[in-house]
């Protein structure tokens, strides 16, 4: 596996990480009933599905290698 697939994987999995981590104050002031909170999380979520989908992908085709 080559240096530079592993250390791309790394840096998407910190850009997931940190989607994630900034979804929270959104999810937090939707439990409140702030409804446009709600739309920012769910788009957010939708952001970090496509991400994830696209680490995986990448990490099959480093293993493949």
């Amino acid at each position: 596996m080559s240096t530079s697939l592993n250390e791309d994987l790394l840096s998407q999995y910190e850009e997931l990480k940190v989607l994630i981590e900034s979804l929270q104050t959104d999810f937090v002031k939707h439990a409140g009933g702030n409804a446009s909170a709600g739309i920012r999380a769910r788009k957010g979520l939708r952001e970090a599905k496509k991400l994830a989908s696209a680490i995986v992908k990448a990490s099959i085709e480093s293993s493949k290698q």
